[in-house]
């Protein structure tokens, strides 16, 4: 049997064609040393074979079969649309085996939480998920105010249900838009992300920051905003711009052949799978979980008397299919994204008056500046909450706190000792959870299928390094 050896200089890389030459056989990748005179940093060579084979912790129980290959996936590949590395031993283009290694980002944000206080904080959580850190900050003062034992104003409940479900499509529309763009589908892509601007307008008129915007504060928010405007704003969104953008997106995906054929049965868990998994959002939703934080656990708008008036909960759908594969997750999310318009729909004609932010007598917000600089008491309370040797004065306890956010449960664990920040502050990211689950959803699949199951589980790496 003849054997054709093929050695590319640039980059060290061995490619063995069994077979008699002329004759048609199964290629294998053998890992050799990177030619030295090359300035490029390939990672599939002899010295990441090493890796996996020396360091049991990072892949334990690697096969040595002689048949199986491995290739890195990462960190920095495009289609992981963040930095994150899948060691995948391959039998040909099939996957056998997966290993995850996170790590990149070295980010220590729950450390940060134990020098900072709780408003100070929202800018940590800002970075978390940052496809739409507003949401990230419902979640985290949800939490912090649950520690306080403090209720917000009807008016600032409505204006975080709206923001936090503008957060929900701005995730979805990159997440749908990205996922199609990882299988070719450009003109998807565009039809997502242009829209998330209109969004971005909106953040940055209500804070004052496009990206990370840091505007809610414990019992309340930055500062008030102008009611005709942002309903301008939030209107012109929700009914011209966003209802085009997915219908268009529907249009182009959801019967596209090449798209279904990429999507359709891959990367499929079933329901009690992601039970046992703890998976939640829209990958547990398209799994037949019917579980929603908004409807299980309400908070804001989505509990009923939110106003103390006898207002009914928020009214909308939770979409969920059985089916648990790529094109199930996609569905969902386009669904969800209906969904969260119908609900800004019900809010934004009703946000009502009155105070944005808590009483002061609470001593948990800041007094409006004419307090500040026309009151001695106003001017002590603001000096006793920024002061370095001073701030909050939560109660001894811990508490959890979580919100339905686009990718899944987004809670945070608080423990207080009664000082300004926190004592300990634990995060359960649903990007974390989702990632463990990956190597089993792409056993037995293609190399290629990586790419699409990847993409529909819309990993954030600032969420698994924390």
């Amino acid at each position: 049997m003849g054997c054709l050896l093929v050695r590319e200089k640039s980059c060290g890389m061995m490619v063995r064609s069994a077979g008699a030459l002329g004759k048609a056989g199964p290629a294998r990748l053998f890992l050799a040393h990177r030619n030295p005179e090359s300035s490029m940093a390939y990672t599939v060579e002899k010295g990441a074979e090493q890796v996996l084979l020396e360091n049991p912790l990072a892949t334990p129980n690697l096969s040595t079969d002689s048949n199986l290959w491995t290739l890195n996936f990462g960190p920095q590949h495009p289609a992981t649309h963040t930095t994150i590395r899948l060691v995948l031993e391959l039998d040909g283009e099939r996957v056998v085996r997966c290993v995850p290694i996170i790590g990149y980002l070295h980010s220590g944000f729950e450390k940060n939480a134990e020098v900072l206080n709780y408003n100070q904080y929202a800018t940590i959580v800002d970075r978390m998920d940052y496809l739409s850190p507003i949401a990230n900050e419902v979640a985290w003062f949800r939490a912090a105010e649950k520690l306080f034992g403090v209720e917000i104003t009807p008016r600032c409940k409505v204006l975080r249900t709206i923001m936090g479900e503008l957060g929900r499509i701005q995730n979805h529309l990159l997440c749908v838009g990205a996922a199609a763009l990882d299988l070719g589908a450009f003109t998807a892509f565009l039809f997502g992300f242009n829209e998330r601007e209109a969004i971005y307008d909106i953040v940055e008129y209500v804070s004052g920051s496009r990206f990370h915007p840091s505007y809610f504060r414990v019992g309340g928010a930055m500062m008030e905003i102008d009611d005709a405007k942002f309903k301008a704003m939030v209107k012109q969104f929700i009914n011209e711009s966003l209802p085009k953008a997915i219908d268009d997106m529907e249009i182009l995906l959801t019967r596209n052949r090449i798209f279904l054929d990429r999507t359709q049965g891959i990367g499929v868990i079933s329901r009690e799978e992601a039970i046992n998994w703890s998976i939640s959002g829209p990958l547990a939703r398209s799994a037949g979980v019917m579980r929603d934080v908004r409807k299980d656990d309400p908070y804001l708008c989505f509990e009923n008397n939110w106003d103390g008036k006898g207002a009914p909960a928020a009214n909308f759908k939770v979409p969920v299919m059985k089916t648990g594969d790529c094109f199930a997750r996609y569905f969902v999310r386009l669904e969800e994204m209906r969904q969260s318009v119908h609900i800004i729909k019900q809010l934004i004609d009703n946000i009502p008056t009155g105070a944005l932010n808590v009483s002061v007598e609470g001593k948990e917000i800041l007094p409006p500046k004419e307090q500040t600089y026309g009151s001695i008491e106003g001017l002590i309370q603001h000096f006793e909450l920024v002061m370095t040797n001073r701030g909050f004065e939560p109660p001894r306890g811990e508490v959890y706190g979580c919100c339905e956010t686009a990718n899944g449960e987004l809670g945070y664990y608080l423990v207080s000792d009664g000082g300004p920040v926190p004592w300990r502050a634990r995060t359960r990211p649903p990007s974390y959870i989702h990632l463990s689950v990956l190597p089993k959803m792409i056993e037995g699949h293609m190399m290629s299928d990586v790419v699409s199951v990847l993409g529909s589980l819309n990993i954030i790496a600032a969420e698994l390094d924390r």
